[in-house]
């Protein structure tokens, strides 16, 4: 899958993305982009988060386990299932 593609899908679903880590373990990660996921951030974090080029090989998601940011490469990603329709 492409980065557009994920990323056009975390946007409007929870994903179960499974990974191989950089350490070379396998991670299976409850994550999306739909904002009532995540927590609130002020108006300066998204200006801070708006001033960075976008890197297509990593994503950058919502992990709902953790509760917390955590990104993966593009390349890594194994397999993809929606949690939610």
């Amino acid at each position: 899958m492409s980065y557009d593609n994920i990323v056009e899908q975390l946007r409007s679903n929870v994903l179960e993305v499974t990974f191989t880590k950089v350490n070379g373990e396998t991670r299976t990660m409850p994550c999306t982009l739909v904002t009532s996921f995540m927590p609130s951030y002020t108006p300066k974090e998204a200006t801070d988060v708006d001033q960075y080029s976008v890197n297509k090989t990593v994503i950058r998601a919502f992990a709902i386990d953790k509760q917390a940011w955590r990104s993966f490469r593009v390349d890594n990603v194994t397999n993809i299932e929606v949690l939610n329709g």
